[in-house]
């Protein structure tokens, strides 16, 4: 958490998601949907890790770990209806700031309503239907991180292949690029 509020006093120096991964410019508008990465599809980020060596030690320890980020969403936003792109993954939130009036900042998956908590995990399967809302004047924080489905040899090899093909597509590709780009443009001092 204290790695988390030292980069919250700049936050100019964190990207929205669309600005990293423009596929996600239909839920990802203006400055309301931040993304610091640690990780995207197995690549490290290390710039962003070495800032915050402690999350970083922690998040390495997940086994089968894909991304890994902290997912930083304004007052009065709404993440609108969407689905994740592959099965292969399970998602998790970890609450790290929660707006105190929890029962108006939610995620709905299919048809159940989830509030986080701050220090408390909700595990969900992203390919349903999914959509966030924080009506609230306070900011949401979770680390947001994606880990493999656990499956059988056949499923885990197959797994692997669509993880690999995501991995090598422009889905990727382009925003690691530009996440490249965007921490080249950071001042270098803290």
């Amino acid at each position: 958490r204290a790695e988390l509020e030292a980069l919250l006093e700049h936050p100019e120096r964190i990207p929205a998601f669309h600005q990293i991964s423009p596929d996600q410019e239909r839920i990802s508008k203006g400055d309301n949907w931040k993304v610091f990465t640690f990780h995207a599809y197995g690549t490290r980020i290390e710039d962003n890790r070495a800032l915050c060596p402690e999350t970083s030690k922690l998040i390495d320890r997940i086994p089968g770990l894909q991304n890994a980020w902290f997912s930083i969403l304004a007052p009065g936003y709404h993440i609108p209806p969407h689905h994740g792109p592959t099965r292969a993954v399970v998602r998790l939130h970890l609450g790290l700031i929660v707006p105190e009036d929890r029962e108006s900042c939610w995620i709905r998956v299919d048809d159940q309503i989830c509030t986080w908590e701050e220090g408390k995990v909700i595990v969900f399967d992203d390919t349903y239907e999914h959509e966030v809302r924080n009506d609230t004047p306070d900011r949401r924080v979770v680390l947001f991180v994606d880990f493999d489905r656990p499956m059988d040899r056949i499923g885990s090899l197959v797994n692997r292949l669509l993880v690999y093909l995501i991995r090598v597509s422009n889905y990727v590709q382009v925003p690691l690029k530009n996440l490249a780009d965007w921490n080249k443009e950071l001042p270098k001092t803290g």
